[in-house]
């Protein structure tokens, strides 16, 4: 219990003193300022190619990469990986919501580090078919987040499957590395295709996945079994989500990247403190699986149209009571707010900034004194706490309604 607190103590202070450190020698301007001219100059080297690629256009191709696109999308797999949870795969959920918050983290910081342009649209013809991808073209491009993301999800999955099957034939190790790398492939020349990412922004991609599946393998068994049977997991995770959004470097313009690492790591700090109650109940290895007597069909058909409402649900009353409880404890603290997005009323009290200045402008230094913040953003934390209910919903509060509903 002691070497386990003592060990927890140290990483936290060692990721605290990072933070500050990092803030006071301003490491994010100086990495940027070395390599965001190469990169520059790679992107516009490249405009051309994406250019002559584009003169094959087709009504059909666009359809494809655009579907791919989606397919391996952040919106894809928050729909994903519920599903799997309640299909009774959990370590494999956990394990996969994990690593797509890990790598969302990964990829965002370096893009904001970075700060390299996408291809410029004109002349290149960007095709972004959602609301998503239209999102997404405002992020900065290196690296490829859609081919981070599969390099490391689909290899994670290829890995799980085989070693579940306990699968010894080389043939069909073989066969499935080729599927995953041609998935990969097809991505990635998607991307460039659509005028989304230029040919650096896939290679930074696919080698920081090359790099980042091989270093979870190597953690992920230590990680499992911290989370479902660790001491003051929850404590522990709770003030590391809480690092976890200081240290984030400042871009060099506002995009939407950190909203979306605040929302994957309250997704990730739900998760943990979900399973970590409930696992010896509802996640365990023995529960029931799909395509198995215990877990047929049609009850998993009935366990999404119970799950599905209920963890909207949770996100929607979540979202409710932080809009309600964080003004609240704020102005009891004396603590000046601002709110870009969800509470519009309070931005009357605050004048003379521009919202993009205060959601991204050194996140550090809003912590202390020295600021020279007028306001705080609170919608960091509505964003962060609306998605931990929903995360906390998937892995605790539905399974319990399942054990209720006999499902």
């Amino acid at each position: 219990m002691e070497s386990t607190a003592a060990w927890q103590g140290v990483a936290l202070c060692g990721f605290a003193s990072w933070i500050v450190t990092s803030s006071c020698l301003n490491v994010t301007p100086k990495l940027r300022s070395l390599v965001q001219p190469w990169v520059e100059h790679r992107v516009i080297a490249e405009t051309p190619l994406i250019i002559q690629i584009q003169k094959y256009r087709f009504t059909v191709l666009d359809a494809l990469f655009s579907g791919l696109s989606c397919i391996v999308s952040v919106p894809f797999y928050t729909a994903f990986l519920p599903l799997l949870f309640w299909s009774g795969h959990g370590k494999l959920a956990r394990q996969m919501t994990l690593l797509m918050v890990f790598c969302d983290y990964l990829g965002n910081c370096v893009k904001d580090v970075i700060s390299a342009p996408r291809p410029s649209s004109p002349p290149v013809r960007r095709v972004a078919a959602t609301k998503d991808e239209e999102e997404n073209a405002l992020e900065y491009g290196l690296p490829s987040s859609h081919t981070l993301n599969t390099v490391c999800l689909s290899g994670y999955l290829l890995h799980y499957v085989l070693s579940y099957s306990q699968n010894e034939d080389a043939l069909v190790t073989f066969a499935g590395i080729f599927l995953v790398s041609f998935l990969v492939g097809l991505i990635g020349f998607g991307r460039i295709y659509l005028g989304m990412h230029s040919l650096i922004d896939i290679i930074g991609g696919l080698a920081l996945g090359l790099v980042t599946i091989p270093f979870w393998l190597s953690i992920h068994d230590f990680v499992d079994s911290f989370i479902v049977s660790g001491q003051n997991v929850t404590t522990f995770w709770t003030l590391l989500s809480f690092l976890l959004l200081f240290a984030y470097p400042t871009p060099e313009f506002p995009t939407p990247s950190f909203e979306y690492h605040t929302a994957f790591n309250g997704v990730g700090l739900g998760i943990v403190a979900g399973v970590q109650q409930t696992y010896h109940q509802y996640h365990h290895e023995a529960i029931p699986r799909i395509f198995t007597p215990e877990l047929t069909i049609p009850a998993f058909i009935g366990r999404m149209l119970v799950g599905i409402p209920t963890i909207l649900a949770a996100k929607f009353c979540s979202k409710a009571l932080a809009k309600w409880i964080l003004p609240v404890v704020s102005n009891t603290l004396g603590i000046p707010i601002k709110s870009p997005s969800y509470i519009p009323a309070l931005n009357g009290s605050v004048t003379g900034k521009k919202t993009d200045e205060i959601k991204q402008s050194s996140y550090l230094r809003k912590m202390f004194f020295f600021s020279h913040q007028d306001s705080f953003d609170v919608d960091t934390g509505i964003r962060f706490i609306q998605y931990a209910g929903l995360a906390w919903a998937v892995v605790d509060l539905v399974p319990t309604f399942f054990s209720y509903l006999r499902l």
